[in-house]
């Protein structure tokens, strides 16, 4: 989901269906009004009101007969109060005071363009709670009409509400049922983006035989490509390794045949480099397998990373610490590896960092059920640029290295390999300044 809700493609459809319900209304408003504001539709509905209120009128008479009065209130659901000169009458005794009633002429009836029916002659309306009622002029007489009985209660609810909810209940439903139709696009995206990160086995499931379907389906088979290509590149990888092997043997023996003054230290260590390259291939390649098994055991982390550098580099010993940096408890991880890991992360450091500058320093936390390995040395660090290449297979931050300020670029790619085949992670800590600071993580 989007950071902005703005960008979320579900609240953009809601808006969208709003705003289309709304003009949709406005629409059909403006084209009753433009329907009612035709002469002849409005003429029609004028005269048949005008008809009505001249029957009413006719029927009570001129003097008002009180009979036909309560007649018309008993066969219609109205109430009807007369006052005159000589008459004061109401069919309900609850009938409102007449100072109650504000009489005025109506804007839905005039000769206005855009009124909705014509203009009815002497007649007057008012609103008092949910009644309504015309005043019809009789000379000398006034006939009152209240459009629903005094003592009938209004059970149902106002128009206006009921048809601006069930408008807005439709335009949900309606979003919802598009909202449906681009489901699948949750599942698309959670796919891709794990094949993103390089689970190629990982494929979206037949979402739906339409285009969504074809566009999971064209997904899938990306994933195959890249899958079969790197599957391909590693048997390369593999085959290479294995056969460099035989003539690199064969160097080394005639290598002992060479007189000391003819190079021959400069050649013994390329070739020992050669055979690290081939050494890390190969173990690798063993990590990317999807079979591969980790041996693991109890081992104390903290004792670890002193063991790897009393074994590994001593020398340098005095320019590396190790600090506890909680209580620390033996954990089950590959020893071997975590051994491979952590060597390859202090060489990094070493090899970057100035032997007169700060020490390398290697620190060891324990919580949350993982262990976490961090090596920070005060080297140049990484440009923001080239973090996203960090532990890709012969990268180098600076390609004009040379052999003693770089190496093959695979230590830290067989490092995050060792950390993902333990189910952890390896990143570059970007908050740290001066120098860089690897955190290498693994669920225990």
């Amino acid at each position: 989901m989007p950071s902005n809700p703005l960008q979320s493609l579900s609240v953009r459809l809601l808006v969208i269906f709003l705003l289309f319900g709304a003009l949709f209304a406005y629409g059909i408003m403006l084209s009753i009004r433009w329907v009612y504001s035709e002469d002849d539709l409005r003429s029609l509905i004028s005269g048949h009101l005008s008809l009505h209120v001249e029957y009413v009128r006719r029927d009570i008479g001129n003097p008002p007969n009180l009979e036909r009065a309560l007649a018309i209130t008993e066969s219609v659901p109205v109430d009807i109060r007369i006052y005159g000169p000589d008459i004061d009458w109401s069919s309900d005794p609850d009938f409102p005071p007449l100072a109650d009633l504000s009489f005025a002429e109506s804007e839905f009836f005039s000769e206005e363009p855009d009124a909705w029916i014509g203009e009815l002659e002497d007649v007057e309306f008012a609103v008092l709670g949910t009644h309504r009622f015309l005043r019809l002029a009789q000379e000398p007489y006034a006939i009152i009409v209240s459009t629903k009985r005094i003592d009938d209660d209004r059970r149902a609810p106002p128009l206006l509400p009921v048809v601006i909810g069930m408008g807005l209940l439709l335009v949900f439903l309606t979003y919802l049922a598009v909202r449906r139709l681009f489901l699948p696009i949750g599942e698309i995206r959670e796919g891709a983006a794990r094949i993103g990160r390089g689970d190629f086995d990982h494929r979206i499931g037949r979402v739906r035989r339409d285009e969504l379907g074809e566009l999971a389906g064209d997904v899938n088979k990306v994933a195959a490509d890249v899958q079969g290509m790197l599957d391909a590149k590693r048997q390369l990888l593999l085959g290479i390794s294995h056969e460099l092997r035989t003539p690199l043997s064969r160097l080394r023996l005639a290598l002992e045949f060479l007189p000391e003054d003819t190079g021959r230290e400069g050649i013994a260590t390329d070739i020992d480099e050669m055979e690290r390259i081939i050494g890390t291939l190969l173990e690798a390649e063993r990590l990317n397998d999807r079979h591969a098994a980790l041996h693991k055991s109890a081992v104390e982390p903290l004792a670890l990373a002193n063991s790897v550098i009393a074994d590994y580099f001593s020398r340098d010993s005095q320019h590396i610490r190790v600090i506890a940096e909680s209580e620390l408890k033996a954990v089950n991880i590959d020893e071997p590896r975590v051994i491979l890991l952590l060597k390859n992360l202090l060489s990094n450091a070493l090899r970057y960092t100035d032997p007169d500058g700060a020490p390398i320093t290697v620190g060891v936390r324990l919580g949350n059920g993982k262990l976490q390995i961090s090596v920070t040395d005060s080297g140049p660090g990484f440009p923001h640029d080239q973090i996203e290449h960090i532990g890709e297979p012969f990268w180098r931050g600076d390609p004009s290295r040379t052999r003693g300020t770089g190496g093959s670029g695979l230590g830290l790619y067989l490092t995050r390999l060792v950390a993902t085949a333990h189910g952890g992670s390896l990143r570059l800590d970007e908050r740290h300044v001066g120098g860089a600071r690897f955190i290498v993580e693994l669920p225990v």
